[in-house]
């Protein structure tokens, strides 16, 4: 690898590839070489050669930025993806480093920090932003088993409930109905002996399911 870093930028919005053109145009060491509008053209890009990096967004019509990289690691093994996404959900993240990306940063990301990444990733690191390492470390970190019969999905409701999230905020959190979560809820507070919420959240914190 040469000491510039060749970059494909891969996001469906127009507005945001050509903002992330603009940007890496501004890095030291960084050249854009290619821009996608979903998986597809990315790969296309690539199969050109001449590329170190693809800054890869995940939600993308046509073949997503997941399938993307499945693609780009078993054909390009050389080329190096960066996830740079809106999402930092476990789901993700997940999926995306089994796929093989190399790193993955939020969008919340700064010029300085993107082109580190896209300069740390090209040289073969892996580079992570510090909400997704922190994921990465939780999920790595055994869990006790749920208190008192708790299902996990009970277990991750009242540690949403000891958070002080409302029925409707972790029903959009957890991708499920209210009414599923009122289920859950209902469920949970009969297996805790809870009758109302502060009851919950104490219990949650007396049990270590809750941030302190």
């Amino acid at each position: 690898m040469s000491e510039l870093v060749r970059v494909v930028v891969a996001d469906d919005q127009q507005v945001v590839r050509e903002g992330l053109v603009a940007l890496l145009g501004l890095i030291d060491g960084v050249e854009v070489v290619g821009a996608a509008g979903n998986g597809v053209e990315a790969v296309e890009l690539v199969a050109r050669g001449n590329v170190d990096v693809v800054l890869m967004d995940l939600r993308m019509p046509v073949l997503d930025g997941v399938q993307a990289t499945a693609r780009l690691t078993a054909q390009y093994p050389e080329v190096a993806v960066l996830v740079l996404t809106t999402y930092a959900d476990d789901e993700s993240i997940t999926s995306a480093l089994r796929a093989g990306a190399r790193g993955y940063l939020t969008k919340d990301a700064g010029r300085v920090e993107i082109g580190a990444a896209l300069k740390s990733t090209a040289a073969g690191h892996a580079t992570f932003d510090p909400e997704v390492s922190r994921r990465l470390v939780a999920a790595m970190t055994p869990t006790p088993p749920p208190a008192d019969g708790l299902t996990s999905r009970e277990t991750e409701v009242l540690k949403l409930i000891a958070k002080g999230l409302s029925n409707s905020e972790i029903a959009e959190l957890l991708f499920i109905g209210e009414t599923t979560v009122k289920t859950h809820i209902n469920n949970t507070f009969a297996k805790i002996g809870a009758r109302h919420r502060a009851e919950a959240v104490r219990y949650a914190y007396r049990n270590g399911l809750a941030e302190s």
